[in-house]
């Protein structure tokens, strides 16, 4: 939808953009940083264009349930895929927080190295939303840069560790 709102956001990593995209492709070190200040547990991942990473984030007393549709692969420059909350059974659901918030989201990685620095560009956009899910994204756009950017904060330091 070309009238929705964006979010875009780029990182660079001091690391090779072929260690980069391991760590968005591998369930192991996918787990290390998607979600902070929760467990993220893969219980399926299928990286071809039509299948699905299916996953759990684990906080306190319950958990939340997302799948992840991959459209586009291009190793090791990155990937695009349909991003939703889903109820236990994977079928997608209404945020139970947010009834607004969009039942899909549109996520694309982007990766380019130079002179040994890997930038990686997030981009996320609403896919299919209504109004209320654009317009709900839309209000929540100048703060979700805190939660990804706790989670590219864990990406450095897993990046980090894996060059040690």
């Amino acid at each position: 939808m070309t009238n929705a709102q964006t979010f875009t956001l780029d990182r660079q990593f001091s690391a090779p953009q072929a260690l980069v995209w391991r760590t968005l492709t591998e369930p192991a070190l996918l787990e290390r940083w998607y979600g902070p200040n929760v467990e993220t547990v893969t219980h399926a991942m299928d990286l071809r264009p039509g299948g699905e990473w299916r996953l759990e984030m684990k906080m306190g007393r319950g958990s939340s349930f997302q799948k992840a549709v991959y459209v586009t692969i291009t190793p090791i420059d990155g990937l695009v895929w349909l991003h939703s909350g889903t109820d236990a059974d994977w079928n997608i659901t209404a945020s139970p927080m947010m009834p607004d918030w969009p039942h899909t989201l549109r996520t694309e990685f982007q990766l380019s190295e130079a002179g040994g620095i890997t930038t990686l560009r997030l981009i996320w956009t609403p896919h299919d939303a209504t109004e209320a899910e654009l317009a709900s994204f839309a209000g929540a756009v100048a703060g979700l840069g805190k939660g990804w950017g706790m989670g590219m904060t864990m990406l450095e330091a897993l990046l980090t560790d894996l060059q040690a």
